[in-house]
């Protein structure tokens, strides 16, 4: 009995493509349907995946970008 009910609450493809088909036409159940598919991760598990140190390059190079970025668009309307 618990097998099945295990399978009624799994749904099948084919219910699963039915339910999207239905949503394509109603913008919020989409997008309600998108985020109820996003994993929530847990601090350990981020910091398992992060390289801190490139992330930090990564934000250094971007800060500089843009402090270019800001000189060129001053430069430009001159």
């Amino acid at each position: 009995m618990k097998n099945d009910d295990k399978k009624s609450e799994k749904n099948s493809s084919a219910d699963n493509v039915d339910e999207y088909l239905q949503t394509l036409g109603n913008e919020d159940a989409r997008e309600q349907r998108y985020y109820s598919q996003e994993q929530a991760f847990s601090t350990d598990e981020l910091s398992a995946l992060i390289n801190e140190k490139r992330l930090n390059e990564l934000l250094a190079q971007s800060d500089e970008f843009l402090s270019s970025l800001s000189g060129e668009i001053r430069d430009f309307d001159e």
